[in-house]
C-alpha cells in the first residue's frame, strides 16, 4: 500500500472516529450546556429581584400580603417571595416537583434566602424542564451540522496539504527508482523540495546509485579483462596438449589423462566465451538495426540442435505466428537467446520428454512466447536465483557453473525484452518472453 494511501486512511480514520465521538458526547455536552446557562438565567433573575426589592422595597411584591407568587401562563416559569424561618441561609439550585393549579410539573427551582430591613425572606424561581430540554435536539442538529462541515473543510485541506507534502517523495520514487533502467547510465538530478528529509533521502539515492554503477563497471570490466586475457594461455595449453596427443611414444593412459585435461580446459574456455559474450552485451557492443521474424530464427535453431532430440527421444512442437516481425534487434543474440532456451529444455528434459513452443499477442499489443518443457522443473527455493552467474539450481547430481541463463538475461535486458519463468518439480518448466509492442509488427 503506497504511503499517501495510507496517509488518507488514517486521516479519514481519524475524522470519522472524532466524530463518532462527538456523536456519542454531544447530548451530554448539550444537557451540560443548556443546564448551564439555565442556572445563569435564574441567576441573573434573583439579581434582578433583589435589586428591584432593595429599590422599591418589599412591597413591591408583597403588596400587603404575607407572601407573593406568579407564573407564565403556560406555566414554564414562576416566582415565589415569602417570609423564611430563622435558621441557616438557603442558595441553592435544584431539579423538584411543584403542584401549580392541581399540575404536579418538575422545574429547575433556584432557592435563595435574603435579608431585608432585618426580616428573612425566601426567594424561589423556577423554569419548566420541558421548557428546558425543547432545544436541546436542535442545538444538537445544529452542532453536529456545524462539526460535520468542519470536518469535511478539514479533510479536504488534509488531503490536499498531503498530497502537496508527499508529492516530492513520489517524484523521487519516480526518478531514482521506477524509471531507472540498470546500469545507470544518466546522473538524475536532485529533486527540488522544501522537506529536509525528503532532500536527505534523495541525495542518499543519488549516491548509492552512483557507487552501484561503479562497482557494477568495475566488475563490468574485470570479467571482461579477465575473460580476454585467460584466452591466450586456454589457447597455448590446448595447442600444447594436442602437440603432446600427436607423440606417438605417447602411452595409453598418459593419453587419457590429457584428453581429460583437454576437457576441463574446454569447459574453461566456454566460461571465458560465456563471460566475454555477456560482457560484450552489457557494454551494448551489438549494434540493434535488425528485423527479425522469430518463428524463423526458432526454427533455424531447432534444425542446428536437432541431434540432441534424437538423442534423448524428445518431441518438439511449434505453434508459432509466421507474419509477426522484431525491429531494433540483434539477430544473433537473439538466436542466441532462443538457442539456450532450447538447449535448457533439452538438457533438463526427461527421456522421451516433449518442448513446446507457442506464441500470442496480448492485450496491449505485447508479443509473447512460451518455451514449455516437461523436464524436472525448479524448486521455488531455486526460482529466483536461475539467471544468477555461476549459480545453478539442484537440477541434477551433477551441479555445475551454468552461465547459459546468464546469458539468456543479459540479451533479455539489451533487446528490452521481459522474461520470466513458472516452473513445478517433476512437471517441468515454462520461459515467458514478452516483446514490447513499439518493437512488433506485423509482416503480409
Amino acid at each position: 500500500m503506497k504511503l499517501s494511501t495510507k496517509l488518507v486512511l488514517f486521516i479519514t480514520g481519524s475524522k470519522v472516529a472524532i466524530v463518532l465521538m462527538f456523536i456519542i458526547t454531544l447530548p451530554f455536552l448539550v444537557d451540560g450546556i443548556v443546564s448551564e446557562y439555565t442556572n445563569y438565567s435564574l441567576r441573573r433573575q434573583q439579581n434582578k429581584v433583589i435589586n428591584v426589592v432593595k429599590k422599591n422595597g418589599i412591597n413591591h411584591y408583597l403588596q400587603g400580603d404575607d407572601s407573593y407568587g406568579s407564573y407564565t401562563m403556560l406555566k414554564e416559569e414562576y416566582i415565589a417571595l415569602e417570609p423564611a424561618g430563622q435558621g441557616l441561609p438557603i442558595d441553592t439550585i435544584k431539579t423538584e416537583q411543584r403542584i401549580i393549579e392541581q399540575d404536579t410539573l418538575n422545574y429547575r427551582i433556584l432557592m435563595h434566602t435574603f435579608n431585608f430591613q432585618n426580616k428573612p425572606y425566601l426567594l424561589e424561581i423556577g423554569k419548566t424542564v420541558s421548557s428546558i430540554n425543547q432545544y436541546n435536539k436542535p442545538l444538537q442538529r445544529i452542532a453536529l451540522y456545524v462539526l460535520l462541515s468542519l470536518i469535511a473543510i478539514s479533510l479536504i485541506f488534509d488531503l490536499f496539504f498531503t498530497r502537496m507534502l508527499i508529492r516530492p517523495l513520489g517524484k523521487i520514487i519516480k526518478s531514482k527508482l521506477v524509471d531507472r533502467k540498470f546500469p545507470f547510465k544518466n546522473h538524475a538530478p536532485l529533486i527540488n523540495t522544501s522537506t529536509q528529509d525528503f532532500r536527505f533521502l534523495d541525495a542518499s539515492l543519488v549516491t548509492l546509485l552512483d557507487q552501484i554503477n561503479e562497482a557494477f563497471e568495475k566488475e563490468r570490466e574485470f570479467t571482461a579483462n579477465a575473460s580476454h586475457e585467460l584466452m591466450t594461455p586456454i589457447s597455448i595449453l590446448q595447442n600444447k596438449m594436442e602437440n603432446m596427443l600427436g607423440d606417438e611414444h605417447l602411452n595409453e593412459p598418459e593419453a587419457l589423462k590429457i584428453v581429460e585435461m583437454m576437457k576441463t580446459l574446454n569447459r574453461l574456455k566456454k566460461i571465458s566465451n560465456s563471460l566475454l559474450l555477456i560482457s560484450r552485451i552489457e557494454n551494448e557492443q551489438f549494434a540493434k538495426s535488425d528485423i527479425v521474424n522469430p518463428s524463423e530464427l526458432i526454427k533455424e535453431a531447432i534444425e542446428e540442435i536437432t541431434h540432441r532430440f534424437e538423442e534423448k527421444g524428445l518431441s518438439v512442437k511449434l505453434d508459432l505466428t509466421t507474419h509477426i516481425s522484431i525491429k531494433q534487434v540483434n539477430r544473433d543474440l537473439l538466436f542466441q537467446l532462443f538457442y539456450n532456451l532450447i538447449n535448457n529444455a533439452i538438457k533438463y528434459n526427461v527421456v522421451n520428454g516433449s518442448l513446446t513452443i507457442s506464441d500470442n499477442i496480448e492485450s496491449n499489443g505485447a508479443y509473447a512466447i512460451n518455451f514449455e518443457d516437461t523436464g524436472i522443473g525448479i524448486s521455488k527455493d531455486d526460482l529466483p536465483y536461475i539467471f544468477d552467474r555461476f549459480r545453478k539450481a539442484n537440477l541434477t547430481e551433477n551441479v555445475g557453473h551454468g552461465l547459459g541463463l546468464s546469458i539468456v538475461k543479459s540479451i533479455c535486458v539489451s533487446q528490452q525484452i521481459t522474461i520470466s519463468v513458472s516452473s513445478e518439480v517433476n512437471k517441468g518448466s515454462v520461459f515467458h518472453l514478452i516483446f514490447p509492442s513499439e518493437l512488433c509488427s506485423k509482416t503480409v
